[in-house]
């Protein structure tokens, strides 16, 4: 499958032109079901402020300058409905393609899609719909710049205890205190020279998913992957309460016209 831009960028925009295609482009799966959040429709469709997150992350993502195009891998029997969505929403440049039965699948399959014109790919969660624009072009520069893999983190600010996990209710003992000076918490989008993760891809897919974000799978490669600083309003909506505090952050956006 190949998808055409249609970028028509003015010559000081970091992106290209149509003529030359897209450098960077975002891959952002979209085909989990969200039990987390609870029953009723996928995670990514799930309304923030009366709108879909998986918009709110479309729209996030391509509002970046260093952003060319944007591709969001569906359900495997929802790419119609998912379509729909976007058209619905005028984002019609948006390319859909049916995922696979697991993320990684999902990141493969959208990596596949896009031109041969790619050189940067960022992978973006759809359940992460308030990133700023400035932390997808942070990323973006990073590996522009020369980084084969880059995410976005904060500090942790909590204490950290490594356990030895119980499978029932009972108390688990604590088997060590990392530092937490050295730890961060890593956000999306996260961004790669695409011949890396291509490669990573390829390569550890007959072993399963193995690593929990894609920057896991480059690292299993010995390529090194860099952190640049994240965004407090990046967090991913996971649980009713995530919801909750997106919705306030959304509502003040929309107060400060920010939105």
């Amino acid at each position: 499958m190949s998808i055409e831009s249609t970028d028509s960028a003015p010559s000081d925009d970091p992106r290209p032109t149509a003529d030359a295609g897209p450098r960077t482009a975002v891959v952002i799966p979209a085909a989990g079901r969200g039990v987390r959040l609870g029953p009723g429709a996928p995670k990514a469709l799930r309304e923030l402020g009366g709108t879909p997150m998986l918009i709110h992350a479309v729209r996030a993502t391509a509002r970046a300058r260093t952003v060319g195009l944007v591709v969001v891998v569906a359900p495997p029997d929802g790419a119609w409905e998912v379509r729909s969505l976007l058209d619905a929403h005028e984002l019609t440049d948006v390319a859909v393609v049916p995922g696979g039965d697991t993320r990684q699948d999902s990141v493969r399959l959208g990596l596949a899609a896009l031109p041969d014109t790619v050189e940067t790919v960022l992978v973006h969660d759809a359940a992460r719909p308030l990133v700023p624009h400035e932390t997808v072009d942070a990323v973006a520069a990073a590996v522009r710049d020369g980084a084969p893999a880059v995410v976005p983190a904060l500090p942790v600010t909590d204490t950290v205890k490594q356990v030895e996990p119980s499978t029932d209710a009972e108390p688990e003992p604590v088997t060590g205190t990392p530092d937490r000076a050295r730890l961060r918490a890593v956000q999306t989008p996260q961004g790669f020279d695409r011949k890396i993760l291509a490669q990573a891809h390829a390569r550890l897919a007959p072993e399963g998913e193995g690593a929990t974000d894609d920057a896991g799978m480059v690292e299993r490669l010995g390529v090194e992957v860099v952190v640049v600083r994240g965004h407090e309003e990046a967090f991913k909506v996971t649980r009713p309460l995530d919801l909750v505090l997106a919705e306030a952050v959304l509502a003040r956006r929309k107060a400060n016209v920010e939105y």
